[in-house]
């Protein structure tokens, strides 16, 4: 019989963590497909995944702004008779300053790609995730996910639901083999900040990709936990949110976006 090379779908290809993921998996000898805005730049990564590691790269231009756009992805993979056993969820960007301020409609973009998309995918892919010998569900939160943020009131709270969520489909799916992870890292050196137009997600130390990856695989390699939080000094301020009065909570958070 053929060996079938398994197949990692990720969302937000197309730069910083999600290219890393990319990566590491086409490393790893997963085939791939990648999903973004930005086709010139989901293709030009297809040609380096190729030449350097080989396999099968199909590129997926999307915009998951767009609420149809997961089952318009599971349309794709089923044309092309594609399943998946790993599926990244990266996308994703943030919004700054007081809530009163915020634009309606990059409000609404912010929650549909931060909340919505990763929550349909993982719900359309999950029957091939379980299915899969190798199945991996990878949830990019935050650290921010772990308190309120005032100034970044949205993007926390959108955090919030994706680590809640996965920690959910972790406790029900427990058993099948699936491994399920919410990966809350800090800040990282990526264009997230040129997004978002705002430093204020810069609170702590600022890790690069290849660190967050690197305690990422080890984490998956290693240990069946279904949140992983990166660097000592988020753990301790995690720990703090659990465990602190909550109006100390939140004047922490304002202090640390600087809308206090």
């Amino acid at each position: 019989m053929p060996h079938h090379r398994p197949l990692a779908v990720v969302t937000g290809a197309s730069s910083g963590l999600g290219r890393g993921f990319a990566l590491r998996y086409a490393e790893r000898g997963h085939d791939l497909v990648i999903v973004a805005r930005r086709r010139d730049r989901l293709e030009a990564l297809a040609l380096d995944i190729e030449h350097r590691f080989g396999g099968v790269v199909t590129v997926v231009a999307a915009d998951l702004s767009d609420p149809a756009a997961p089952a318009a992805l599971l349309a794709e993979l089923r044309e092309k008779g594609l399943r998946a056993d790993v599926l990244v969820n990266c996308a994703g960007f943030g919004t700054a300053g007081p809530f009163a301020e915020e634009d309606p409609a990059r409000l609404a973009d912010e929650i549909l790609v931060d909340v919505l998309a990763p929550a349909l995918l993982a719900r359309l892919l999950l029957p091939d995730l379980l299915a899969s010998s190798r199945g991996t569900l990878l949830m990019v939160s935050s650290t921010a996910s772990f308190q309120p943020l005032p100034g970044a009131a949205a993007y926390g709270a959108c955090k919030a639901f994706v680590t809640s969520l996965t920690a959910a489909i972790w406790q029900e799916t427990r058993g099948s083999g699936l491994r399920v992870l919410a990966l809350c890292p800090g800040p990282i050196e990526t264009e997230f900040f040129e997004a978002a137009g705002s430093d204020t997600f810069k609170i702590g130390t600022v890790d690069t990709v290849d660190a967050v990856l690197d305690a990422t695989f080890r984490h998956l390699d290693r240990s069946t936990e279904p949140v992983l939080t990166i660097g000592l000094g988020n753990r301790v301020r995690a720990l703090g949110a659990k465990l602190a009065p909550r109006r100390m909570i939140l004047a922490v958070g304002a202090r640390l976006t600087g809308a206090h």
